[in-house]
């Protein structure tokens, strides 16, 4: 951890992806939704800018939980490879690489078997709670075999 006081202002990096008076909490409560590995932190919260910025990571061979929200999401992935399910598309992700999620779109990342997925996400300030896929839903998102295979994991 840095020596250096945490400000309003400035968050010095304490260490890989961590800053100074952020915490690393869960991803979500136990038993909210199916999600394997996965912490998240909350960057910058702030009402007037209308917006949240959270890094999330997922250790290796975790995944998030498979949802949609009415809102959209901004991300970044700042750390290691894995995929990510958007709509009905699977994609290949690594550092650099920018995600765009629209509203009522299927998400999920799932990190490589070898290192952890850090990403960057920003979302509204106030958003709705997750959706979570019927078994109607799963079906249809199985149909396509790539998309079968990524969401089976």
């Amino acid at each position: 951890m840095s020596d250096r006081p945490a400000s309003p202002v400035h968050r010095a990096q304490a260490d890989a992806m961590r800053w100074d008076g952020v915490d690393v909490l869960a991803y979500k409560r136990d038993g909210d939704a199916p999600y394997r590995d996965v912490t998240r932190q909350i960057l910058f919260d702030d009402p007037s800018l209308a917006c949240q910025l959270r890094y999330f990571e997922v250790a290796p061979g975790g995944h998030t939980t498979l949802e949609r929200h009415e809102h959209a999401h901004a991300v970044m992935v700042a750390l290691g490879r894995g995929e990510c399910l958007v709509g009905d598309r699977v994609y290949a992700i690594a550092e650099r690489d920018l995600v765009h999620i629209p509203p009522l779109t299927w998400h999920q990342f799932c990190a490589g078997a070898d290192a952890p997925l850090g990403f960057l996400c920003m979302v509204n300030g106030v958003r709705d709670r997750p959706q979570l896929p019927s078994a109607e839903d799963l079906d249809t998102l199985s149909r396509d075999p790539a998309v079968a295979r990524f969401i089976a994991r």
